[in-house]
């Protein structure tokens, strides 16, 4: 039987708690133990895919297809381990269906509570698919105190009781301040936090307490005293200059020892730690340095697209150099008087991320011509590889009102919505006009590569399968318009219909994507393209 981690946060939210939820998974993997992560997420949206990154941080789409919270990506990068539907739940998700089962009758006619109803519900998704593990870690979003996130306490409070002592462990993160005018780093935010987490009937075993110093021994002994912890399991954690870097100071400073000794466990030998200490090697001591724009839409917030931002990191560590991303508001560009060519020449290599709807989608076409026309190494990704679509058409292929459908009625739709394809489960179906959650091209889907192709080399393959989350579709019927103008279709899907890829094979590295690879990329193996177009921006570095 799986054992159970459940991680619980106290004082202020933004503490790490997926980071060290994704942290102790790989001090656990690299302990040869089975690992899976799940995130409960209080709030009442059925899944995070209809709301806008500056209010949750980037959609995670898994392989099957689901729109989940940005931690799982977390999840995936530290652990190399797939996410899936399962693995995330929301509060919205479990109402949901707990009220079509009221609907259809399922309870013959009891009374529909909280508890047993939404705690057994929330119950039942965490132990579902675990057979195989050896532990599931389950983080609890928000922070104690927190209304929303009651059903959700009691529910891992009864968990313990479910499955007994020796199979559960909590671990809450808390924060410990330096208080400058006292000099010093107070404990009694993290007193009251475990005291009102042990209010609600579930006694942490593991604190790990957030500091931006050294938790002196004074201190540690009094949060264990008055927490009602051993010494050995209040744990500093300290801030990184990598995220990469603390697996490894969570393992320094004790953290999966002293979860293993909660379940009981002689924790044994060190674990084989050598994948994590070779990351932080090549990011502590890079041979060079490159500088990527990426003009984009939500810009204003970094988590809005934090999956890219590591896969370029991730492609650093391929190239062995430090990627500066300098985040550029496409909307700039559309003002009269920006100097384009000022803000991209010091540039080595140019992104367009993925986004929904008409805002900045002139400057993201002005950066795709400035990079085609300049032989700046190009990376379109979504929207990206649409706006591509569309300002080669409009600039080589002659198609002057060359538009998307997306923004509105348009005599020469390049860009339409899609409203059927196919998945293994065979013909899906989409009405304009219809819901918006939930309802686009999500998951894993195959692709074949052209076998003399730009990206066929990178993949070393003709065959992929990636992860997508759209609406529109680059209208195949214009493609032969497009190749007389140079820009090839390089990839499609198996059955010719929907473009994947698109590529210039007179550029020095111009590729747009449908699909997202920054989501499949980890730091111990970064998505190729990812690895290629940084090595593209390096060449890039010394022609400039």
């Amino acid at each position: 039987m799986a054992r159970f981690i459940f991680i619980t946060g106290g004082v202020v939210s933004s503490l790490g708690k997926g980071l060290m939820a994704a942290s102790l998974a790989a001090l656990l993997q690299a302990r040869g133990y089975r690992v899976r992560i799940r995130k409960f997420d209080p709030y009442l949206n059925v899944d995070p895919g209809t709301m806008s990154p500056y209010q949750h941080g980037e959609v995670y789409v898994t392989d099957d297809g689901a729109e989940t919270d940005l931690d799982l990506g977390h999840y995936e990068r530290f652990t190399g381990v797939p996410s899936r539907q399962s693995d995330n739940v929301t509060s919205g998700r479990i109402y949901q269906q707990i009220i079509a089962k009221e609907r259809r009758g399922d309870y013959l006619g009891a009374t529909v509570q909280v508890i047993p109803h939404v705690t057994d519900a929330i119950k039942e998704f965490a132990r579902a698919e675990t057979d195989d593990l050896d532990f599931v870690l389950c983080e609890i979003g928000g922070t104690v105190g927190d209304i929303e996130s009651l059903p959700f306490m009691e529910a891992i409070r009864q968990l313990r009781n479910d499955l007994g002592r020796a199979n559960t462990c909590f671990i809450h993160v808390t924060l410990v301040p330096y208080i400058a005018a006292a000099g010093e780093l107070k404990t009694k935010p993290t007193q009251h936090s475990v005291r009102d987490l042990t209010s609600l009937g579930i006694q942490p075993d593991v604190l790990v307490c957030r500091c931006d110093r050294p938790l002196p021994d004074g201190e540690r002994a009094k949060i264990a005293l008055f927490c009602n912890v051993p010494t050995s399991a209040v744990i500093e954690a300290l801030d990184a200059k990598s995220i990469y870097a603390v697996p490894l100071q969570y393992n320094a400073a004790g953290l999966d020892e002293a979860v293993l000794r909660s379940f009981a466990i002689e924790p044994g030998a060190m674990p084989d730690l050598s994948r994590w200490s070779r990351i932080v090697e090549r990011l502590d001591n890079p041979e060079g340095e490159v500088t990527v724009g990426v003009v984009g839409k939500y810009v204003g917030l970094a988590d809005a697209y934090k999956s890219l931002n590591e896969a370029l990191v991730h492609g650093g560590i391929a190239n062995r150099v430090k990627v500066n991303i300098r985040w550029l508001d496409a909307e700039l560009f559309e003002q009269t008087g920006t100097d384009i060519a000022a803000e991209l020449e010091p540039l080595h290599a140019i992104l367009v991320p993925g986004g929904f709807g008409e805002r900045g989608s002139e400057g993201k076409i002005k950066s795709v011509t400035f990079a085609r026309e300049r032989n700046v190494p190009y990376f379109g990704i979504c929207l990206g590889m649409q706006m591509a679509c569309i300002e080669g058409a409009r600039n080589t292929a002659g198609i002057a009102g060359a538009s998307t459908t997306e923004f509105g009625p348009t005599e020469e739709p390049v860009v339409g919505l899609i409203t059927e394809w196919m998945t293994e489960e065979g013909l899906q179906k989409r009405e304009e006009g219809g819901d918006l959650g939930g309802t686009m091209r999500l998951g894993a889907y195959n692709a074949s590569l052209a076998g003399n192709s730009h990206v066929s080399t990178i993949y070393g393959s003709t065959e992929i399968w990636e992860r997508h989350r759209h609406r529109y579709e680059v209208n195949v019927h214009y493609r032969e318009a497009l190749e007389k103008g140079g820009m090839v279709f390089s990839g499609m899907s198996p059955d010719g219909e929907l473009p994947e890829i698109v590529e210039r094979p007179d550029h020095p590295w111009f590729i747009g994507v449908q699909f997202h690879p920054e989501l499949k990329s980890k730091p111990f193996d970064p998505h190729p393209l990812f690895a290629s177009f940084i090595g593209a921006a390096v060449r890039q570095s010394r022609l400039v």
